[in-house]
């Protein structure tokens, strides 16, 4: 496993995680742990998604990742 298939791995399992604990009720979809672990996630991805040029990914993990800090933005205004 090279080093752009890290990145991406980990990256994708932050997502993954962050998803299934939502789903399974032990993190909330407003919670700021759900918007970090996303953000980071899709950096991620985004990064080695960019590493191997495939520009399709690299735009859908960067509005990912731009979409999650908005949210999370908006988490702590309330």
């Amino acid at each position: 496993m090279n080093y752009n298939d890290i990145i991406g791995t980990i990256g994708v399992g932050l997502i993954l995680i962050a998803y299934f604990s939502n789903i399974f009720s032990l993190i909330t979809k407003e919670g700021k742990l759900f918007f970090v672990l996303n953000i980071i996630g899709a950096a991620m991805a985004c990064y080695a998604s960019w590493l191997i040029d495939y520009w399709p990914f690299v735009i859908l993990e960067a509005t990912w990742t731009i979409v999650s800090v908005a949210g999370l933005i908006k988490s702590f205004a309330k």
